[in-house]
């Protein structure tokens, strides 16, 4: 082994371990914007950190500042990426319209306009100004939310406060209670 590395020396073919492609090698994530939030997966709220760049997702991994995880995920939380980005995700939605024999495929953006149209809808026929001794309740009984466990207490405080003060909706719950 010696002898050949001696003979590479004498003829000038030292040879270099690191390839012109290796040396241009950057982080897929470098120059990328970082947010932190929350697995989608539990009840345990793992923090996760979002590395995104020109408003797509290049990365998703554990946040090694939580006290909850220290950065590290579980298995489900460690493919949140490929939730993200597989090619199985359903984009779209499948709606049957009342009455009808079949399915219609409509864009999420109408099915979220339609919901907001549906909430609507149900609290205006079912508002109650006064209840039957004229006190004063503005509520409605015709909605109700249930919430789930991954979320925090600042979107379950925003939840309780649109729901209820902002719609009249009295029935407001979280499946972590249950």
């Amino acid at each position: 082994m010696q002898l050949l590395q001696g003979l590479r020396n004498h003829i000038g073919l030292v040879p270099n371990p690191v390839s012109q492609a290796t040396r241009q090698a950057r982080s897929r994530i470098r120059g990328a914007e970082v947010s932190i939030s929350v697995c989608p997966y539990c009840a345990v709220g793992c923090s996760q950190l979002v590395y995104t760049k020109d408003g797509r997702i290049l990365d998703i991994e554990g946040n090694y500042e939580s006290p909850i995880n220290g950065g590290t995920l579980c298995p489900k939380g460690a493919a949140t990426w490929q939730l993200i980005h597989s090619p199985l995700r359903e984009l779209r939605v499948k709606y049957r319209a009342p009455y009808s024999d079949h399915w219609e495929e409509r864009s999420l953006d109408w099915a979220m306009e339609r919901i907001a149209q549906l909430v609507k809808q149900t609290r205006d026929a079912t508002f109650v100004h006064r209840d039957e001794n004229g006190l004063v309740v503005n509520r409605t009984l015709g909605i109700a939310h249930l919430g789930g466990a991954t979320l925090d207490n600042e979107e379950n405080y925003l939840i309780k406060k649109l729901f209820t003060g902002g719609l009249g909706i009295v029935a407001v719950e979280n499946q972590a209670r249950i």
